[in-house]
């Protein structure tokens, strides 16, 4: 069974109730941010970024500690274009289901992977690399209140879909453009669940938005907007 008619409801429940999640941009811009989960991978990473690359659009990662264990030469590609990337857990486990000790050195792990593999030092990526989204999008109060503890930004999403099921290319951009508008924070896979179809689905659906006069920003210049005081 497929949620992806859910998901749109599911954003417009949570997101008025765990306020201190990044959801989105601002509706009064046209900024968006196309963020990819559960990477790096191999094959399917280094297509998308050929894909950006093209596009020159900037995008945000959230990266399992693993698979930078197994391909760092992958991650130090996508950082060395400047792409920003965020914590995903080190091995997709849901956070709700790991005590609070397995939390913070699941996070600290794929730090320490991510600083090994892009030859930072560990310091530097905890400051710059505390961006989390949660596996499966699961988290509790509790969850959140550890994260804001260990000073990590927990990040969400607005659209969301589900590539991860492979609909198949164009049932994917399809329901991205149904559901994108200003400040939109996409979710699409470039991992072993979905990857497959990450480049083709990015190479459709850049063009797509960029005609809709869209502007790509990172997930970081969406925290920038949340603490502006402009309108």
């Amino acid at each position: 069974m497929q949620f992806a008619p859910l998901y749109p409801w599911i954003y417009k429940v949570l997101k008025p109730s765990f306020p201190t999640c990044l959801w989105g941009g601002k509706l009064c811009t046209p900024a968006i941010a196309l963020t990819f989960d559960d990477g790096p991978h191999p094959q399917h990473t280094l297509e998308l970024l050929d894909v950006l690359d093209r596009y020159q659009v900037t995008a945000s990662f959230f990266w399992l500690g693993v698979c930078v264990e197994r391909y760092p030469e992958v991650a130090q590609a996508v950082w060395q274009r400047g792409h920003w990337i965020g914590l995903h857990g080190y091995d997709h486990r849901s956070f709700p289901m790991l005590s609070p000790q397995e939390l913070r050195q699941s996070l600290r792990r794929t730090q320490a992977a991510i600083a090994s593999a892009c030859g930072l030092a560990a310091e530097d990526v905890q400051e710059r690399v505390r961006d989390v989204r949660p596996p499966n999008g699961l988290f509790t109060p509790q969850t959140l209140s550890y994260l804001a503890e260990w000073r990590y930004r927990p990040v969400m999403w607005s659209v969301v879909p589900e590539d991860w099921v492979q609909p198949g290319v164009e049932v994917s951009v399809q329901r991205v453009l149904q559901q994108t508008q200003n400040g939109s924070l996409i979710v699409l896979h470039d991992g072993y669940c979905g990857g497959q179809d990450v480049a083709a689905t990015a190479d459709q659906l850049i063009p797509a938005l960029l005609a809709q006069n869209y502007q790509f920003a990172t997930v970081e210049q969406f925290w920038q907007q949340s603490t502006s005081t402009a309108p």
